[in-house]
């Protein structure tokens, strides 16, 4: 499930020792009396820092990638500054996007009040936590930095780079602008957040590319896909009526349902075929280990959703989402493993 508590669980925000706030806000998207939060903690929760997660995963796959093929055998320190630089751009494009997409959906009225995002958590604008040009600004400036990063990586890598970070940023864009109104929103998180997230980092780095690291980059580009599923599958019924057709709006939920079972199903297809076909060592079997977590998530997923809020559960009224992401976190950790244990522990 999703990590963290409910607010109601904490103590109140001038008791909460700072780090216990950030940790709160990045564990749960919010904070008790975030109003009155610090600056930072406010912003966490703006940004929804708790996805980040699957970013920073994304990251770490390109740069361990990257080691696989050589990458760090000469000039370590120097290759560790650009997979510094690579991660932050992620962090920094994927925060842009949250913030671009709150901005839009408050103007053509996706987000009001009695809207999922609202209700799982405060609401930038609606919940008067910062005003809709200071989100803009905001953007504008992470996307500055993104700018400045890009062009640096582009003249020690090469210009695909470019290539890569604009292809990112429209498709960002167009996410927010038409793609998840019209069932595309699912494959654009699958292409983001597998070959250009992954692949970029890993140009970025070596200033290299492989069809077989782009193979690579799809496994934890598809469960990042079946998080945005499962929060179109909750969704459903407040998508419908403001035009915002996903693939779960077109599907209906019991067929949407059985699409990110498949999905779950497809990330270990993918990987046996990898590790059968030579494009990657054995350990990356290890995923395996997060079986268990499948199992919870096929077993939600065949049941109705609850009538009425969990206790300690987080981001009601989401609920598919949450135990998307609760197999997503365990696979992607183990992904990471496996990948460290190829370079480690050759077989």
């Amino acid at each position: 499930m999703v990590t963290g508590t409910g607010s109601q669980q904490h103590p109140s925000i001038g008791t909460m020792p700072l780090l216990k706030r950030w940790q709160t806000a990045i564990n749960t998207c919010n904070c008790p009396d975030i109003h009155h939060a610090d600056t930072l903690t406010r912003w966490l929760v703006i940004s929804r820092a708790c996805v980040f997660s699957m970013t920073f995963t994304s990251g770490l796959i390109g740069v361990l990638l990257a080691a696989g093929i050589g990458a760090f055998a000469e000039d370590t320190l120097f290759r560790a500054f650009l997979a510094l630089l690579c991660i932050v751009g992620l962090v920094a494009a994927h925060a842009t996007n949250n913030l671009v997409n709150d901005w839009t959906d408050v103007r053509r009225g996706v987000d009001t009040e009695d809207y999922p995002r609202a209700q799982y958590s405060t609401h930038p604008v609606l919940g008067g936590l910062t005003t809709p040009d200071a989100l803009l600004k905001v953007a504008l400036a992470l996307t500055l930095l993104d700018g400045v990063i890009m062009l640096y990586l582009a003249a020690v890598s090469g210009p695909l780079v470019i290539a890569f970070a604009v292809a990112g940023l429209l498709l960002s864009l167009g996410y927010t602008a038409f793609l998840k109104r019209w069932a595309l929103g699912e494959l654009t998180a699958l292409v983001v957040w597998g070959p250009l997230m992954i692949g970029g980092t890993v140009y970025a780095i070596s200033g290299a590319l492989t069809p077989e690291i782009l193979l690579l980059t799809l496994p934890y580009g598809l469960v990042v896909a079946s998080v945005l599923i499962g929060k179109h599958i909750d969704k459903i019924e407040n998508d419908r009526p403001v035009g915002v057709y996903s693939v779960p709006v077109l599907l209906g939920q019991p067929r949407a349902l059985w699409l990110n079972k498949l999905t779950f199903v497809l990330f270990y297809a993918l990987i046996a075929g990898l590790v059968l076909g030579g494009a990657a060592g054995p350990w990356l079997l290890v995923t395996l280990l997060a079986l268990p977590r499948l199992v919870t998530a096929w077993r939600v997923y065949s049941q109705p959703k609850p009538a009425e809020k969990p206790d300690n559960w987080p981001v009601w009224p989401l609920w598919y989402v949450g135990w998307a992401m609760y197999f997503n976190r365990a696979a992607g950790g183990l992904f990471i493993l496996g990948l460290v244990l190829n370079l480690v522990v050759p077989v």
